[in-house]
């Protein structure tokens, strides 16, 4: 179990796709947004390569309002496939992270 400043981009991605098989997410900016607003969201995954990256600059006051945890990863591409999609995703919202809760500290 690492702390928050020592995960590397590889830990959460492995952690969505753990949450993916054993817990549940939502996929996209928007399904993610909803999550953190109703309070069901325990992490937001966001990607650093987002354009404009406007569509994704409100989660982080979002997430601190509702105090959930916020991370970036480079490339939304890797997010997309550790989100078990065909297509890149700009975000995603863990609702119940399922086995990896042992690999995160909340």
């Amino acid at each position: 179990m690492k702390s928050d400043e020592e995960m590397k981009t590889e830990d959460i991605l492995e952690i969505v796709e753990i949450a993916r098989e054993t817990g549940k997410i939502r996929k996209g900016i928007n399904e993610a947004t909803k999550a953190a607003e109703r309070g069901i969201a325990k992490v937001i995954v966001v990607a650093e390569d987002v354009d404009p990256p406007e569509i994704a600059m409100h989660l982080g006051p979002l997430c601190e309002e509702k105090k959930c945890k916020l991370f970036k990863v480079a490339s939304k591409n890797e997010l997309g496939r550790a989100a078990g999609l065909d297509v890149s995703t700009a975000a995603v919202a863990i609702t119940d992270l399922g086995d990896a809760k042992k690999n995160f500290k909340e």
